[in-house]
């Protein structure tokens, strides 16, 4: 706790003495400290470059996320669909080209006896005549080149499905996650095979602690608890294993909230918060954010982090230096940010489908105490600025509360899809 209060009030002298003790431990125990002696170094230099560098190196992680989610395929440049084809409950559009949210259209159209999905995909793939897409326990799907801009996908099937789509930069996955597949002997509901996949929820906070508290006596100990018990609820549906550090106004140490994730043996641990600013900033202050554990020295990072942090003021003894090297490691700051990325993208573009002036404040890194020790890729979620006064209203509005959760859970999904 010593190195993230010395990196939070951006004293110099303290990080290089922490910092030298880490690499110390480092070496003990085996990992790798190359980036603490770098970061050491840079300190000794005195010299303020860093960011563009950290920046940079962020930004690198993420097209390299990008590519990973891509089947290679350079054939035919001119068609910006390469691939289109179903996998389990999903059918899956790979494009020559980047793809956003106005990149595909969806419509419901009901009739007498059957229901249809209407997907129209922007795009032309040459092959849309040859190939026939079928799911099991799906009635039919047909595809057709509209014409020389549009491919469109119909989905047709007696029981009401519950589609989602997923838009990960060169690829749609278009996701039915309530499919019945009928046998001889019985009527069968289709679940994703996710029940290896554990996933831990922290609702922030919580008893004596309330977090931040907005306009009307709102406090975040209230918000992220009901958000948490809906993001449950839809992974639960879809087939994961989830654990929540709390399901009641009860208050948790941060230290313990970690050792429960790592005691399941969770495949991911996501921690929810609302945050605030002071009350002279309040209406101008907005918009939703993710966090990566890191020991980040932007400004922004480093408020966020101090409010999350302030419940737990221990300090850090020898074995919580050890704990937290173990999760500084790149391997799990790498697959923590692409968590985050996945995350923040999906809850922007699930709100944004029924909410006006959703700010995305991005994905971000910060030292934050929550986050230290767990074992798994790890993230802290900023639903929001409590203290604003239409974000705040918003956050205690149940259907709000509902499409974010569905927003989170929709990002889990597409980290699994990619990194199974």
């Amino acid at each position: 706790m010593s190195y993230l209060r010395a990196v939070l009030n951006n004293n110099t002298a303290l990080e290089k003495k922490h910092l030298i003790n880490i690499i110390s431990y480092g070496k003990k125990l085996g990992y790798d400290t190359k980036k603490y002696q770098a970061e050491l170094k840079k300190l000794s230099s005195k010299k303020k470059i860093k960011t563009v560098k950290k920046i940079s190196k962020k930004k690198k992680i993420e097209k390299e996320y990008a590519k990973k989610s891509i089947i290679a395929n350079n054939s035919n440049s001119k068609y910006s669909i390469k691939k289109v084809y179903t996998q389990k409950n999903m059918i899956i559009i790979d494009f020559n080209k980047h793809v956003t949210k106005k990149d595909i259209d969806y419509n419901i159209d009901k009739t007498k006896y059957s229901n249809l999905y209407l997907f129209d995909i922007k795009g032309y793939f040459k092959d849309a005549r040859p190939t026939k897409l079928a799911i099991n326990g799906i009635d039919k799907i047909f595809i057709i080149q509209k014409n020389k801009t549009i491919l469109h996908i119909k989905v047709r099937d007696k029981n009401r499905l519950k589609p989602i789509y997923i838009i990960n930069n060169k690829r749609i996955i278009i996701k039915f996650l309530n499919i019945k597949t009928t046998s001889k002997k019985s009527t069968v509901t289709y679940k994703e095979k996710y029940e290896r996949k554990i996933v831990l929820i922290d609702p922030g906070h919580g008893g004596k602690d309330s977090g931040a508290i907005g306009p009307y006596k709102r406090y975040e100990k209230h918000v992220v608890l009901a958000i948490a018990k809906d993001l449950a609820y839809h992974l639960k549906r879809r087939g994961y294993k989830v654990y929540l550090t709390r399901t009641n106004d009860k208050f948790i140490t941060l230290r313990n909230r970690t050792k429960k994730a790592n005691r399941v043996n969770a495949d991911i641990f996501i921690s929810i918060h609302a945050n605030s600013i002071a009350k002279s900033k309040a209406k101008e202050v907005k918009g939703i954010e993710t966090f990566f554990l890191s020991p980040a020295r932007s400004a922004r990072a480093k408020r966020v982090a101090a409010k999350e942090n302030s419940s737990d003021v221990r300090a850090m003894s020898n074995a919580t230096k050890n704990s937290f090297l173990t999760v500084l490691n790149q391997s799990k700051i790498t697959a923590s940010n692409k968590l985050a990325i996945d995350i923040q993208q999906n809850m922007l573009y699930q709100l944004k489908k029924h909410y006006k002036y959703i700010e995305d404040s991005g994905v971000r890194e910060g030292p934050f105490w929550v986050l230290v020790g767990a074992q798994m890729p790890s993230i802290l979620i900023e639903v929001g600025y409590i203290s604003n006064p239409m974000e705040s209203r918003r956050l205690y509005n149940k259907k709000y509360q509902k499409i974010l959760a569905e927003g989170i859970a929709n990002g889990v999904d597409s980290y699994f899809l990619k990194n199974p």
